[in-house]
């Protein structure tokens, strides 16, 4: 831990040196900025046919503190620097009349210098060449429009109009914090495609109720169970999936024209809602039996929270405070576990001889399982004071009790978003510190810190 707040504090000070020269010229009058438009090509007047686009990227720089018994690259690490590709996207809306849409977005996850790509050395190997495919791609047709009171829309395809919470929409350029939590997303990359599933979705609203319910087919999982006493991920059943989410808006209402929910709006709008939310799947968990047959057992998530956001203080100083808080209950059957390190650079360690942790290599921790999260974000939009760049500082804290561990985990993230042209063009730096377990007694023994630079631009 000293090491990395000694003498790794290089990065966190030219990341701050260089944000404050934005900062430091004062302009002897305010610019307004002209707005950002978008990649849209109008094909009528009224504007209701249209071809829209999407793209943006964010590109991650980082400081690990590695779990004990790490390698990286084939050599043994406690610690390490690491640069990559956290997300890339292109996004594309065909508004085909006021009553039908298609939506598609394509792009690529985690690559970095080591992973991500192809498995073999050489040109295509390790980080190279890491795959891009289609995250969404469905059409969606206005049962009702919009009016005073009520709205439909009906939709089909791979899609994320998910359940649970607002977290496991959000979207994730409009990020308060550097990333998401991921145990946001409880089925992710498991019986789902990077959270979405194949289905029938519907959304609306009643009069100040949002809500979204979904029918989805999960992707197939088959791993096979070696205890009655651990599940593990297997829906051989085949049972579809049943999932929704309602939240009520006590102050300005959203303009929901997509899945994605942002986590600020940056003191644009005055925000209290109180959400629930749900996902089912029967059968779609697994232990062994002392015969050798299975015994299967359903998921059942769900998730309450509260979203507020407001302006704070002088209205010229544009200051505003935002608040996210969600409790999630996951039930997949007796102690199952996950474990999820993103970005991960490490491999274990087979010739380690010292303590090693349940987590495993690199900056594994324990993500989600059955029992419970609590999940709180806070973030302050400080006064304006340059038209150069915004900072809105902000912390998390998660605490996770899982019945697969003796001792609950206290999960902590400090950060600072430099808004240069809002969501648009920032930089987000964060510090991380996660608690690590002993195999033996499933308790904390020590933890582990990670120094994040996430660089975001998108249009």
């Amino acid at each position: 831990m000293k090491i990395l707040f000694k003498n790794r504090l290089s990065l966190v000070c030219m990341l701050l040196c260089g944000a404050s020269l934005f900062a430091q010229e004062e302009p002897a009058k305010e610019e307004k900025k002209e707005p950002l438009g978008s990649l849209k090509i109008k094909f009528n007047e009224a504007g209701d046919k249209y071809l829209q686009f999407g793209i943006w990227n964010q590109t991650w720089f980082r400081y690990i503190e590695n779990n004990p018994g790490t390698m990286v690259n084939g050599l043994p690490s406690e610690n390490g620097y690491d640069a990559g590709i956290r997300r890339m996207r292109i996004s594309t809306t065909v508004q085909l009349s006021k009553r039908f849409k298609l939506f598609f977005q394509v792009g690529m996850n985690n690559q970095t210098f080591i992973s991500g790509g192809g498995t073999a050395n050489g040109a295509d190997g390790k980080g190279k060449k890491a795959k891009i495919f289609f995250h969404d791609a469905y059409n969606e047709f206005v049962v009702i429009p919009k009016t005073e009171n009520f709205s439909l829309s009906v939709g089909t395809g791979l899609h994320s109009w998910n359940g649970v919470s607002r977290l496991t929409n959000a979207s994730s350029n409009k990020m308060l914090t550097a990333d998401l939590p991921i145990y946001n997303f409880p089925t992710i990359e498991m019986s789902d495609q990077m959270s979405r599933q194949f289905g029938i979705f519907v959304h609306g609203e009643y009069k100040r109720l949002a809500y979204r319910f979904n029918v989805n087919k999960p992707f197939a999982t088959d791993i096979k169970p070696t205890a009655a006493t651990i599940a593990v991920d297997n829906n051989q059943k085949g049972n579809l999936a049943t999932a929704g989410y309602i939240f009520y808006q006590f102050k300005d209402k959203e303009a929901i024209t997509s899945s994605f929910l942002p986590g600020t709006y940056l003191g644009e709008k005055k925000i209290f809602n109180v959400g629930a939310g749900f996902y089912s799947n029967a059968e779609g968990m697994a232990t062994l039996n002392p015969d050798s047959s299975l015994s299967y057992h359903n998921i059942s998530v769900f998730g309450v929270d509260v979203f507020t956001e407001f302006p704070v203080g002088d209205p010229s100083k544009k200051m505003s405070a935002s608040l996210y808080s969600v409790f999630y209950d996951y039930n997949f059957g007796p102690n199952y576990i996950r474990t999820t390190g993103i970005m991960n650079p490490g491999t274990v360690d087979a010739g380690f001889t010292g303590n090693r942790v349940a987590e495993g290599a690199g900056n594994a921790r324990f993500s989600m399982g059955t029992g419970s999260i609590w999940h709180t974000q806070a973030g302050f939009l400080l006064p304006k004071f340059s038209d150069k760049i915004r900072i809105q500082p902000y912390v998390v804290y998660a605490l996770k009790d899982l019945e697969a561990l003796n001792q609950t985990g206290h999960y902590y993230d400090i950060g600072t978003n430099f808004l240069i042209l809002d969501h648009n063009a920032k930089i987000s730096l964060q510090y991380s510190s996660r608690p690590l377990y002993d195999p033996e007694s499933l308790k904390v023994t020590q933890r582990a810190g990670e120094i994040l630079a996430s660089v975001q631009i998108s249009l």
